[in-house]
């Protein structure tokens, strides 16, 4: 199951490391068949250990929330504005690509599917605006990876994060989100540096019809706006949770659904979004007011979701979270386009109606079968997990880091990340940070305390999970630089060696 459904990477290393459990080696003994086979199969540090009920019980309503999202066309929507509001710029389209990337990240936690969905658009534009099949490759590579850093969904690894550590997981949105802000202006300025160097110039920009004092006047208004809309929202659910507690969940759903009536509203006054030829010419750019309008509704589920799990008054588990933001993804799904056709009057309600059945449907079967790929991966890791308990391989990783860096922690910081980005070639996400953390996070703490030093352990795992992401774009194997290249027509080594560079760019520049 794991090589037909993820290659053989992750076949190689468990079974290297299985096999050292009943070899023997490095102050190892070795195991009798029935104590392998009843410590992998039997407890939970084997298949069914705390990787597997995690990707079953929570990671597989977030994956099924981003598909579904997808589906119903928040990927083309965010792409648009991005080019909306970047294309102008210089290297504009690359710059795009990376603010693209980074709202995928909202809700997709896996650097290939950012790939596909974002690179599909961005990587021709990139190409056409002067950049080689490789740089425009290894941007969309770069930024893809980083999507994955990116609150609130940031990949299934981020659940296996908060239940190894023991932290909650809104304590852990707030640790990744300054590393995420930092890397993507890091990035967005490596990229003008790119664009620069070459002397690429913007995509055309619409004439403007308003003046700077209308322009400013405008975005206070909106700014002003939203603000008291907040306010309003948040103090009106606190009065009513006082006043009475059991309907506050009501509350929430009537202001839901009556935000998302007006939005759709606003939206049924404008053409609906076309997902347009990347090969073809761009006369101008779109309008950035109007393209923002014409799916703010997305928005939506990604706001319950962050109400949910965030610590307000009546925050939720994330199952409960993700379960409320994926109904409210469905029924999005199922009555956009009806409502649209009915605000603009144009009938055919039963085509309307069947056309987001067959989104919500499609949704969930790639929903599906994106789970099966990490149910596999989590499966297969608590074969890793329980490899590495049972032998106690990451004491004889940990004398060997310890020799190499002398007791310093810095070198031993470098010579981890080194390690991480080698043990996460070829891996996906989720198996690439749990062979990376089973391995290297003890390391860390062990040789911290040796120096003396208390070491947060979620700074650790992130550590080891920043410098394992990195490894979808390292090559020679790294899957994310194939999908990229694939769709650049670039080679995939150099558009690699590229994505890689930019990466450690963007870590080394802040």
């Amino acid at each position: 199951a794991v090589y037909r459904s993820l290659g053989l990477p992750l076949v190689v290393v468990a079974a290297l490391l299985a096999s050292y459990v009943f070899i023997g080696g490095f102050n190892w003994g070795g195991a009798s068949f029935t104590k392998g086979m009843w410590h992998f199969w039997m407890q939970e540090e084997g298949v069914f250990g705390k990787p597997l009920a995690v990707s079953t019980q929570m990671i597989f309503l977030f994956v099924l929330f981003g598909a579904i999202l997808e589906k119903a066309g928040a990927g083309g929507y965010f792409i648009k504005i991005a080019f909306a509001l970047l294309g102008h710029l210089r290297g504009g389209p690359a710059k795009a690509a990376v603010i693209a990337s980074a709202m995928s990240g909202l809700y997709s936690g896996s650097s290939i599917a950012n790939v596909v969905t974002t690179g599909t658009f961005t990587i021709p534009l990139m190409k056409r605006t002067g950049f080689t099949p490789e740089k425009a490759g290894a941007v969309e590579v770069a930024s893809s990876t980083n999507g994955q850093l990116t609150p609130p969904v940031m990949g299934a690894a981020a659940f296996l994060i908060a239940e190894f550590t023991g932290v909650e997981y809104t304590t852990l949105l707030k640790h990744a989100l300054i590393p995420a802000l930092v890397s993507y202006i890091a990035l967005v300025y490596i990229v003008h540096l790119e664009a620069c160097k070459l002397d690429l110039k913007g995509l055309p920009k619409l004439t403007a019809t308003k003046t700077l004092a209308q322009k400013l006047i405008g975005f206070l208004t909106g700014f002003i706006g939203i603000s008291l809309m907040f306010l309003l929202v948040y103090y009106t659910l606190g009065w009513i949770k006082e006043a009475n507690p059991g309907i506050t969940i009501y509350a929430v759903m009537a202001i839901a659904g009556a935000a998302y009536l007006v939005l759709i509203y606003l939206a049924a006054k404008r053409p609906d979004l076309e997902q347009d030829d990347p090969e073809a010419p761009i006369l101008e750019l779109p309008h950035a007011g109007n393209t923002a309008m014409t799916g703010l509704y997305f928005l939506l589920p990604i706001i319950i979701l962050l109400w949910c799990i965030l610590p307000t008054p009546d925050r939720l588990s994330p199952f409960l979270a993700a379960f409320y933001a994926c109904l409210a993804m469905i029924f999005i799904a199922l009555t956009q386009h009806p409502l649209k056709a009915m605000f603009r009057s144009a009938g055919n309600f039963g085509s309307a109606f069947s056309r987001g059945l067959s989104e919500c449907i499609e949704g969930t079967i790639a929903g599906s079968r994106n789970m099966i790929s990490i149910g596999i991966a989590t499966a297969a890791a608590g074969v890793i997990v329980g490899s590495i308990s049972l032998t106690g391989a990451h004491a004889v990783v940990g004398e060997f880091v310890e020799i190499l860096s002398g007791g310093n922690l810095l070198v031993m910081l470098v010579l981890v990340a080194i390690m991480s980005l080698i043990l996460g070639m070829g891996l996906p996400t989720t198996a690439n940070y749990l062979v990376v953390s089973s391995l290297m996070a003890p390391v860390i703490v062990a040789l911290g305390a040796k120096s003396g030093l208390i070491v947060p352990l979620v700074a650790v795992h992130l550590f080891v999970f920043y410098f394992g992401i990195l490894a979808d774009d390292t090559p020679p194997v790294g899957l994310a630089a194939y999908a990229a290249a694939a769709i650049s027509k670039g080679d995939p080594i150099k558009t690699g060696i590229q994505g890689f560079a930019y990466d450690i760019r963007t870590a080394l520049l802040p």
